[in-house]
């Protein structure tokens, strides 16, 4: 992919093609002003003022064409109302006639990402320029771009080539860039500290064993921060198998590490004055003679004991480990991300991530906070009546209920036994995936929440004072 600060640029007054942006309330008065050739042009082509339709339109030189594209509102840009263009415009570079692009530029950006590792013959196309006369906006858009792809990328490679050792080497890439310093606990050192996660990763051959990896970056005095992410490289189900179907797309099962990872390369290259404490617990969840068993009781790091009732439920597991050494280093705020039940998406479909948090002014600031960089969130309650539907008969509780009913939200509810009290804690329940393209959106490995969780990061802890 070509890097994103690449793809939008100064406008120092170069050739480029213009981009007339259009809606409902100029659309008439904006074809009223065209020429004979011009309206003949759109006939030509049947366009229609509806979202995303573009036409080209005839410039006195043949390669002085430019471009009309219909949007929401001209005057208030989305990050996607500009993203189907680089798709459809050969490569060159363009300009908006009459306004900056704005938050726009972020769908330029990822519009252009092509996950092309496998193919043969990778796209040709080369690529798509936008102008802004707003530089200062460029790098953060290219940041955020860059994260993107970062999820979009671990997501969409294949567990053969993103299993623990893959996750481990991404995370030292990153702590490097940053100058952090990163332990990683693996294999059978796990069993007295991490037992859980231990327990989900011991079936996996010796080349993946299972890991907590560990990234802390940033002042001693500033507040502590903790990254928590589902890392399973692989799902059978364990003994619990999955059905093929269930099985397909189990390689997004680590999409949790890939947001956390993100995320904090984000507040690293930002320079937030934070201390940050990444946690990934990876495993794979395999299938062998040492796996962990339905009835089988586990000790947690916490000291909880937990009864599997489904070794399928093994992501709140690996992640009890985890926030419990999270909360041992007292962190003002502790966020995990986690393709953790399929109930959320039942429940919000795979756009939305679920959100829970124990805080309800945290839960406000993160839903403007998604709803202004157009990455919407949607809350769930942590109903604590429904903590009984994961009792146990011989253990402090359960990791699956005896009941279909409210799933994310027992998910979470198991999450928040090993969370500190009166710790602020974000879950997000995320997909990780989008089954179908949309602007600036391809198909397979997605980052969803992960731009309005940075936006509340800023907005919580503002700029680092150096």
């Amino acid at each position: 992919m070509t890097d994103p600060a690449d793809l939008v640029r100064p406008d120092t007054g170069q050739t480029a093609h213009l981009i007339h942006l259009i809606d409902a309330a100029s659309h008439e008065q904006w074809l009223a002003g065209r020429t004979e050739r011009e309206r003949a042009a759109l006939v030509a082509q049947n366009y229609q003022p509806k979202a995303y339709a573009h036409a080209i339109l005839p410039g006195e030189k043949p390669d002085a064409w430019s471009v009309v594209t219909y949007v929401a509102n001209v005057d208030s840009l989305s990050s996607w109302c500009l993203a189907k263009l680089p798709g459809v415009l050969p490569a060159g570079t363009y300009r908006l006639a009459d306004r900056e692009p704005g938050p726009a530029i972020f769908g330029w950006m990822t519009a252009q990402y092509r996950f092309e590792r496998y193919k043969a013959k990778p796209a040709a196309k080369g690529p798509c320029v936008l102008l802004t006369s707003q530089p200062g906006a460029i790098d953060g858009a290219a940041a955020q771009a860059r994260a993107t792809a970062l999820v979009r990328d671990m997501v969409n490679t294949p567990t053969a080539e993103m299993g623990p050792d893959e996750i481990e080497a991404q995370t030292r890439a990153v702590a490097e860039r940053h100058g952090a310093t990163m332990t990683v606990t693996r294999g059978d050192t796990l069993e007295s500290g991490y037992p859980m996660i231990h327990a989900v990763g011991r079936a996996a051959d010796r080349a993946n064993a299972p890991r907590l990896i560990e990234l802390v970056w940033g002042r001693e005095e500033h507040p502590r921060v903790a990254l928590v992410g589902k890392g399973i490289t692989f799902d059978t189900g364990g003994l619990d198998i999955k059905p093929a179907s269930g099985m397909r797309l189990m390689k997004k099962d680590m999409g949790g590490a890939a947001h956390a990872l993100a995320l904090a390369d984000l507040v690293m290259g930002a320079g937030l004055p934070v201390r940050l404490h990444l946690l990934l617990p990876v495993a794979e969840n395999a299938i062998a003679g040492n796996a962990f068993r339905p009835g089988d009781v586990l000790r947690s790091r916490k000291g909880l004991t937990v009864e599997i009732g489904n070794t399928d439920a093994e992501g709140r597991l690996v992640l009890g480990d985890a926030l419990t050494r999270a909360g041992e280093d007292k962190p003002e705020l502790i966020i995990d991300f986690a393709t953790l039940t399929g109930a959320a998406r039942v429940a919000l479909g795979p756009d939305l991530p679920a959100l829970f948090t124990n805080d309800d002014a945290l839960a406000a600031t993160l839903a403007s906070c998604g709803s202004d960089v157009d990455d919407p969130l949607w809350r769930l309650p942590l109903w604590a009546p429904y903590n009984d539907l994961f009792k146990s008969d011989i253990a402090d509780l359960s990791n699956s209920g005896e009941t279909p009913f409210a799933g994310a939200s027992t998910a979470a509810l198991f999450l928040q036994r090993f969370v500190p009290d009166k710790t602020l804690w974000v879950h997000f329940d995320t997909f990780a995936w989008r089954p179908t393209a949309k602007p600036g959106r391809p198909k397979g490995g997605e980052a969803l929440g992960l731009r309005a969780t940075f936006a509340m990061l800023q907005k919580r802890y503002g700029q680092s004072g150096d």
